[in-house]
């Protein structure tokens, strides 16, 4: 077995249900399995085996999906590009993970180009994957349960990137985990619209969805008016926010206006959610409810359900279904009740590993250390308090202080420079950058900005650049960030 034939079945179960609904076309199970079939065919013509890591460069389609399940059939790896990153980036990931087909959309497709010829992998267009006359029969399938089939990168707090590979049983385990957070069922529809190169865009809800039977409705990206549309329009019952997304939605004109009553449940993760913003959704009468989890956890590890949004606002929510949590001090024993400790997970759809980083320290006896504290009360509600790392969550995206220092330290008119994240209304937290002139340098903070421009995705960009004579720091030269974000609180 493997996951596409999880398609395969709701095809010959539920004939006319929609599976997923994208750019005004409805694609039902058997469309969406047929099209799986073609791809498989395509991607074996094209040579692609067992093990060979194959990157998707587009905005969120349902290609995208096709081409996950496909690899699931061939045995192949599924390395979904964040499209926001520059190309340098790109780079990095592609050569890191030994890419060797790049397939995109048309949006991405100067890029592609760009990319495959540097880094010497096969093109090919998101519409090659639909050609005709090429069945699934041209190859041997070996794709099964315990194959790689994700692999997602994520910077690591040294500023190099790190790539969590996934099973096909770890999502398969992750869309049962999610299904007991938000109550799925067939009948249940989706309204999707994070980014898919994230495993919150893609296996919170969306593959879920796919999971259960039930209806996907895709956006190509986030916007607030066409998600407020749709939730009037298509009526869906479930839908996944970041605090980014969610203040955008909320500081629309149409929102007091807009007709949520479709939405039995909404979801909110990546960051901690504003009490006044979870306020406001619950005065439409909507619970809101978190999901915690890590890009190397599955990700969906501790929730908040509908039956406990309203009563327990502010925390994460309990324990998964099959999910071990254990909170523990920094000599790795478990802390007392109400304690603040570090996150330790251990669940069927915890990552199998980074990919070509067998002596990373991220497990420890078969637990994943995610670096995040938390207490947990004597019912078993967490609540996350902040990070052991530095990691800065800007809109949804992880943001690694040290990837922005390592260029900083790059310029010969920089002394010293720390990173850190501020607190902001709109985006959860913003980049700073705090600097440290060398002598005799003649600099200000558009020169500093100047210095990430096609070097470093757009939001990792710091929104603000200060200037000091020196950086606090400790007896041993290590910088003192706390100290910084006191002083930052202070201008």
């Amino acid at each position: 077995m493997n996951l596409a034939q999880i398609i395969e079945r709701h095809a010959q179960f539920s004939p006319q249900q929609v599976a997923v609904h994208a750019a005004g076309e409805d694609i039902t199970y058997p469309a969406l399995w047929q099209r799986i079939e073609r791809a498989t065919g395509v991607l074996l013509a094209a040579g692609v085996q067992p093990g060979d890591r194959v990157a998707w460069l587009g905005f969120n389609d349902p290609v995208m999906l096709v081409l996950l399940f496909a690899l699931s059939r061939v045995g192949a790896i599924l390395l979904p590009l964040n499209h926001r990153l520059a190309a340098p980036e790109h780079a990095t990931i592609l050569g890191h993970a030994g890419v060797s087909l790049l397939v995109s959309d048309s949006a991405h497709a100067a890029a592609a180009a760009a990319l495959a010829a540097t880094q010497g992998c096969r093109l090919m267009p998101a519409d090659g994957l639909a050609l005709d006359g090429r069945g699934a029969g041209t190859g041997v399938l070996a794709g099964g349960y315990a194959s790689p089939v994700l692999l997602v990168y994520t910077s690591g707090t040294t500023g190099r990137p790190k790539g969590a590979l996934h099973t096909q049983s770890g999502l398969i385990w992750n869309c049962v985990i999610s299904a007991h957070a938000h109550e799925l069922r067939q009948d249940d529809h989706v309204l999707s619209v994070l980014p898919l190169f994230h495993v919150g865009g893609l296996c919170i809800q969306t593959l879920p969805a796919l999971h259960a039977g039930a209806t996907v409705t895709l956006h190509a990206r986030f916007d607030a008016a066409a998600w407020l549309a749709d939730v009037a329009r298509r009526r869906p019952t479930l839908s996944l926010m970041v605090p980014a997304t969610l203040r955008a939605v909320l500081d629309h004109g149409d929102f007091a206006s807009a007709d949520l009553s479709s939405l039995r449940f909404l979801a909110a993760g990546s960051s901690t959610i504003p009490a006044a913003m979870i306020a406001a959704i619950h005065a439409r009468g909507v619970p809101l409810g978190q999901v915690y989890g890590a890009t190397e956890t599955g990700p969906v590890s501790i929730y908040l359900r509908r039956a406990d949004a309203m009563q327990h606002v502010g925390a994460a929510g309990r324990a998964g279904l099959h999910v071990e949590v254990k909170l523990v001090n920094t000599q790795g024993r478990a802390v007392a009740p109400g304690e603040v400790g570090e996150i330790c997970v251990r669940a069927p759809n915890v990552m199998c590993g980074y990919w070509a980083d067998t002596g990373n320290p991220a497990f420890a006896d078969g637990w994943f250390l995610t670096g995040d504290l938390a207490r947990c009360d004597e019912s078993g509600f967490y609540e996350v308090v902040g990070r052991s790392k530095d990691m800065i969550i800007s809109g949804g995206e992880n943001v690694y202080p040290a990837e922005i220092e390592n260029l900083l330290a790059d310029c010969p008119q920089i002394l010293e420079a720390a990173v850190v994240g501020q607190p902001d209304a709109r985006w959860g937290e913003v980049v700073v950058a705090v600097v440290v002139k060398a002598p005799g340098a003649e600099l200000d903070a558009a020169q500093v900005l100047q210095l990430f421009e096609g070097r470093l995705a757009r939001f990792k960009h710091p929104k603000r650049v200060l200037f000091c004579d020196a950086l606090p720091k400790t007896a041993l030269g290590k910088v003192q960030k706390t100290g910084l974000l006191a002083s930052l609180a202070a201008q």
